[in-house]
């Protein structure tokens, strides 16, 4: 067996991974078709609030933060929708909010501190307990059956909203079940790659595999293929190297993206001048005279 899968705390960091690297693009699509990819950023700092409630009140982190922040993400979603105040507004209201009641919260909780801080907001994934990975397991499990099983009705939500109501699918709802969805994979990713950095995780593999494919379908197979790859190798990553697991996963999901962003550049390069050599100086007269 590897070195790096025989610790427990690796075992679990990495099912952890795996959960996360799964779930994390399967509803970041959504986001990313909506046009709202940061509303991963502004859920975070809400499930920080959750985090630094549990700690006062001495219950356990994951479902706390979860029910923090489900309330956080529909509300925002209500305000989008049916409010006067805008969705960058609305927003920023959600994200400064959540970050400084998280603060306030945890200076007040008995078993608060700044490592514990640090390691919700940075990601510390090798110090997952067991209830913790069930916890994250489940959730990410669920996440990925409604976002499957319900794809052709949120596709439809999320490409045109208007046609999505006329063709009598309840927008409203699906749009505050995206909302939820979004808030469950926060919260179950800010022990994997912290709440500073789970919208990378959510964005940057769809924004990859985007760059590839064409079809949704096929956008949502590597996106997921991507975040999975990502995630586990950046726990492998932060394991040898001794460095933070959530910087990791996320500089080697970003680096996916420039390598393929650059390659497929230099290939369209390539092919530009290739269908250039193919013009003969016979056409370029014929072109030319006519």
């Amino acid at each position: 067996m590897p070195e790096v899968l025989q610790p427990a705390f690796m075992q679990r960091a990495l099912l952890a991974a795996l959960a996360v690297g799964l779930a994390a693009p399967a509803i970041g699509i959504y986001l990313v078709q909506r046009r709202l990819a940061l509303l991963g950023d502004g859920i975070g700092h809400t499930a920080l609030t959750g985090v630094a409630l549990a700690a006062l009140l001495g219950t356990s982190s994951i479902p706390t933060a979860a029910v923090v922040a489900v309330i956080g993400a529909v509300i925002i979603e209500v305000v989008r929708a049916h409010g006067r105040t805008s969705g960058d507004v609305a927003l920023a209201l959600l994200f400064y909010g959540g970050i400084a009641g998280g603060v306030m919260l945890f200076s007040l909780a008995p078993a608060g501190s700044a490592t514990r801080l640090t390691s919700y907001l940075f990601g510390q994934i090798t110090t997952v307990a067991p209830h913790e990975l069930w916890a994250i397991v489940a959730l990410a499990t669920v996440i990925l059956l409604l976002t499957i099983g319900l794809a052709p009705r949120l596709f439809a939500v999320c490409h045109d909203e208007e046609f999505a109501r006329v063709s009598g699918l309840p927008v409203s709802a699906l749009n505050i079940g995206i909302a939820a969805s979004a808030a469950i994979t926060v919260t179950i990713s800010m022990r994997v790659v912290g709440v500073l950095m789970v919208s990378a995780l959510m964005v940057v593999p769809v924004a990859t595999a985007q760059l590839i494919t064409r079809s949704f379908r096929a956008t949502f197979a590597l996106a997921i293929s991507l975040g999975t790859v990502a995630a586990l190798s950046g726990v492998v990553v932060s394991y040898y190297a001794d460095v933070p697991s959530g910087p990791s996963i996320v500089v080697l999901a970003i680096g996916g993206f420039a390598v393929t962003a650059t390659g497929l550049a230099l290939a369209g390069v390539v092919r530009r001048r290739a269908l250039r050599n193919e013009v003969t100086p016979s056409q370029m007269g014929t072109v030319g005279t006519g």
